[in-house]
């Protein structure tokens, strides 16, 4: 794009370092500090750039591309609030560990440090939810700047890179000078497991009587899911996977358990409790899902595979530790169950687990007449044949969704795990539009998340995105009453929203999208029919359901399994 056989001012060094690097598509806002970039950009003929209409919404795209396709989402903004609106977008994918780079723009840099307009230390505030941060102070170390920012966020355990500009760096001109490869002290992510401790694993699976598959994010980010469907297959293992790991294994599969942990399947949290061999597989044992740390799997030998050694003991004490790639250790675990198999005979095993799923399925009342979120759920996996791209908020309608809808495929399903991030599924919904044309888009609100970025309704319908924006519409914050129903004494304390909830239809309808809503279980396969058959522009559907429903099974927090609630209890009991 740039002839960079003459001086590149930096804006050019910055938009030629994206091409170098393969960028094609970059969420963003403009502003003062970096109007330099904007200039070029009214130009550029390899990058498109969405503006969107919040800042927060351009790094909850930029995760939702990411997830889809697995490689950086990109955004950039300016200084001060254009900087500060990226904070919760970034922390989000710092706890999930997404690969993004965020770019913003600085105030010159003759006034860091002086309360300049729009100045925010934007470095010093994302310190520790980034993977790295870089405040560029030379020109002439912005090219390499970003080489490594690519890098770092992609490598390894992936996560999130903030690269800060002051304007007068993008006014600057120097020799382009991009780096081929990148070499940074201390920094060495480790992708070859120890060959003995693979060894190792090995014997212990072939001694095992009781073995259980724990499978988390790491396997979708690391590619793995291959090697974990033949090492499954290969030798009966039940799996239960976390909430970012719904889809490296197929949840039609007989072998799937479903997932485990606060909300997960009833089976697969007894079936945690009771094996003798737990195999991590990429998940870090996350509060959601151990509960009671002391307590969890107490009786089982425990085997931890990550890419991240700081992942290691970190919450549980594992007996076994293998430092590595999942992708290259479980191929090379495969190699070792190949020349010599496990042979034991699984069949009680299979029999208790299929006993705890039989007496207690996942349920909910279908003979009152009245639409509840679960069937909802149930008719959009049907609906899609649990091929759609899922991207869902957070609270009962995200657990809802792991337990309802049925994920086969790997980067099917994005939500905010870690943070726990309401207003998250509306923008990485668009962002996962973007990359994904082929399968349909489906986003899952809450009445309550869908309003903290419902202005990025007007981003999707700008670009005719036919996203699927679906409201499960209870009237409440619906896990916070359920807390308050279950250990508050049912004191509803500014949970109920219905009295101010906007007519939703007319929402849509004001940002160019179309609308539809029902409160009645007759019309759900209708209305859904009707919003997959229109690839045009966005659509929203609102499903007006029950508001007193709660999501059973529940551990409770910082309980165990013998806490776990299949039905109300009276809450007094628990507390």
């Amino acid at each position: 794009m740039f002839d960079t056989s003459k001086p590149l001012n930096g804006a050019e060094i910055f938009l030629e370092s994206l091409r170098r690097e393969g960028v094609d598509l970059i969420f963003g806002y403009p502003g003062g500090a970096v109007l330099g970039i904007y200039e070029k950009l009214y130009d550029c003929d390899f990058l498109t750039h969405i503006l969107v209409r919040h800042e927060q919404g351009a790094t909850h795209m930029a995760e939702g591309y990411a997830k889809a396709t697995g490689k950086a989402g990109v955004v950039l903004v300016t200084s001060g609030p254009g900087a500060t609106n990226t904070v919760t977008g970034i922390a989000d994918a710092y706890m999930d560990s997404i690969p993004m780079v965020v770019f913003t723009g600085q105030v010159p840099s003759k006034l860091i440090g002086n309360d300049a307009f729009q100045e925010a230390d934007i470095v010093g505030i994302t310190r520790p939810i980034t993977k790295h941060n870089f405040l560029v102070r030379d020109v002439n170390d912005l090219a390499p700047t970003i080489k490594k920012a690519f890098y770092i966020a992609q490598s390894g355990r992936p996560g999130p890179v903030l690269v800060d500009m002051p304007k007068d760096m993008l006014a600057a001109t120097t020799m382009f000078n991009y780096p081929e490869s990148v070499d940074i002290r201390g920094y060495k992510p480790t992708y070859n497991g120890h060959s003995q401790q693979i060894k190792k694993a090995a014997q212990v699976l072939r001694k095992a009587k009781r073995p259980l598959l724990y499978v988390g994010g790491g396997v979708i980010s690391s590619g793995a899911h291959r090697e974990l469907r033949m090492l499954a297959k290969e030798a009966g293992l039940p799996v239960t996977m976390t909430l970012h790991g719904l889809g490296a294994f197929p949840m039609t599969d007989s072998q799937s358990l479903g997932m485990l942990g606060m909300h997960g399947t009833f089976w697969a949290n007894m079936a945690t409790d009771h094996c003798d061999v737990l195999v991590s597989l990429g998940a870090r044992f996350d509060d959601r899902v151990t509960g009671k740390v002391e307590t969890f799997s107490a009786q089982s030998y425990k085997i931890h595979v990550d890419i991240d050694p700081s992942a290691i003991d970190k919450n549980v004490v594992v007996d076994l530790p293998i430092v590595g790639d999942l992708k290259m250790v479980l191929a090379e675990l495969l190699t070792e169950l190949t020349e010599s198999p496990i042979k034991t005979d699984y069949s009680e095993w299979w029999a208790q687990l299929n006993e705890w799923r039989n007496n207690c399925p996942l349920d909910y009342e279908k003979q009152d007449g009245r639409l509840r979120a679960q069937f909802v759920l149930e008719r959009i996996s049907a609906k899609t044949n649990g091929e759609a791209v899922v991207v869902t908020d957070v609270g009962q309608h995200q657990m809802w969704t792991t337990q309802f809808y049925q994920f086969n495929n790997p980067r099917s399903h994005i939500t905010s795990g870690g943070l726990g991030t309401m207003g998250f599924s509306v923008p990485a919904a668009i962002g996962a539009a973007f990359a994904i044309k082929d399968r349909p888009v489906v986003s899952i609100s809450g009445d309550g998340g869908f309003q903290m970025n419902m202005q990025e309704l007007i981003t999707a319908a700008h670009h005719n995105l036919p996203v699927k924006f679906i409201i499960i519409n209870n009237s409440f914050l619906g896990m916070v009453r359920q807390w308050q129903d279950l250990f508050y004494k049912e004191k509803f304390s500014f949970t109920n929203l219905g009295p101010s909830n906007p007519d939703f239809v007319k929402v849509a309808e004001a940002f160019n999208c179309v609308g539809m809503s029902t409160d009645n279980p007759a019309e759900v396969d209708s209305l859904l029919d009707r919003a997959m058959a229109i690839n045009d522009k966005p659509v929203l559907v609102e499903f007006k359901v029950v508001k007193e429903e709660m999501v059973f099974p529940m551990v409770p927090s910082g309980g165990s399994v013998k806490d776990m609630m299949v039905r109300p209890l009276d809450p007094n009991h628990l507390l």
